[in-house]
Formats: C-alpha cells, structure tokens, sequence
C-alpha cells in the first residue's frame, strides 16, 4: 500500500501555536485513496531539521510528500510550484541561526520544481469552497529549506514521489491573540493589515486533505 509523508512545523517567532502542527495532528495515521499518512513534526530549525526529513523519506519511501508550513499576512491556501537553494532569514530559527543568503545545499541545484499536481488541486480546492491560489516563491526561510530538500531527497528514491509544499494561513486564534497585542501597545488601526487574515483548522484539514488525495490519485 502506498505511504504518505506529511510534514509540519513547531511554533516559532514567539509564537504560540503553529497551524501546520494542528494539521499534522488531525490527519496523522489516517487513510486517504487507500494510502497512509505518516505525521513529521519538524523542528523549526535549519540544522535539526534536516536529518529527520530526509530520513523519513528513505524509510517510508512515500508516494507523497507534502510538507506544510504557516505564512503570516496569507489569506488563503497556497501551493508553492517551486523551491530555491537560498536561505536568507529575516528572523532567527528556533536555535538561534540566522541565514544570510547562503545556499540551502552547496552542491545543489539552483532551483527545483515541485511535482504535485497543483492544477488539479487547486480546481478541487476550490469546488470545495476552499481559497487557494499558486505561488511560485516559497521564499528564503524554513518552509523553502525544506521543500527544496524534500525535492532532492525523493530524488535519491527508485520510484518517482508527488512532492510538494502547501502553506497556511493564522488559524482565528493567533489573530485574536495579535489583535490583544496590537490593542495592548495602542495600535489597533491595524486591524485592516492584510495579514490578520485567518482560516478555521477545520478548513485547512480539508484543503491539505484534499491536496493528499488530488496527489494520490494522480499516482
């Protein structure tokens, strides 16, 4: 039977919660089109990470990989077409590293391409209802990192893997939690910036789910 890796992350930036962690939480050891779903919980780190995911797709030899990760300021599911080997952090990992414009991986190529069918996924995104768009920039901090080594790596396996990336917006939560700050330091005007947007967990349950199962059945 085929496996499905899905890949999230730890909170970070001082933040509470990470909606990718809640994702990965809900759809752990569930089935989707006959496959199985193998949770990650990567740390939130350009070192730490790398190991686990990378080994993770040697064991498992998935037939998807799908990693997720939180975009503050999105409004809407994301699925990125494309991954750079740069890192250039404007904010610290969780232990402290901060990349500047240095390549991913040394040896690697200049740029991979995801393989998910994201046409697809997007028109049964949204026949559902659900929000999404493309996006051909990851950008240059760990949700790139990783899909750009989750690339490489089921580049090494013998069968060809649907690999990609979906990113998320704030769960209703952490923007109720930004609305307390902003109102704590006298700056509620900002309540019209667009990245106080947010999206039920409920919502991107099914939005990840479905990109799981548009990917499987495209096998």
């Amino acid at each position: 039977m085929a496996d499905i890796l899905l890949t999230g992350f730890q909170p970070y930036g001082g933040r509470q919660l990470n909606p990718s962690a809640e994702v990965l939480r809900a759809l752990d050891g569930s089935r989707i089109e006959g496959a199985t779903v193998h949770g990650l919980l990567l740390p939130c780190s350009f070192t730490a990470a790398k190991d686990p995911l990378e080994e993770a797709i040697a064991t498992f030899r998935p037939a998807v990989v799908l990693s997720t990760g939180l975009w503050p300021g999105e409004p809407m599911i994301r699925l990125e077409r494309v991954a750079v080997n740069r890192a250039s952090f404007e904010i610290p990992d969780n232990d402290g590293t901060l990349m500047r414009d240095d390549p991913v991986d040394a040896r690697g190529p200049v740029a991979r391409a995801v393989t998910l069918p994201v046409g697809d996924i997007i028109i049964a995104l949204r026949r559902k209802g659900i929000p999404a768009r493309v996006s051909d920039t990851a950008g240059t901090f760990l949700c790139n990192t990783t899909l750009y080594r989750a690339l490489g790596a089921c580049e090494q396996v013998d069968h060809p893997a649907h690999c990609g990336f979906v990113h998320l917006p704030y769960l209703p939560q952490q923007v109720a939690e930004l609305l307390d700050e902003l109102s704590e330091q006298g700056q509620l005007e900002l309540h019209q910036r667009a990245d106080l947007a947010s999206m039920s967990l409920e919502m991107m349950v099914e939005a990840v789910r479905t990109t799981l199962a548009v990917s499987v059945a495209g096998i």
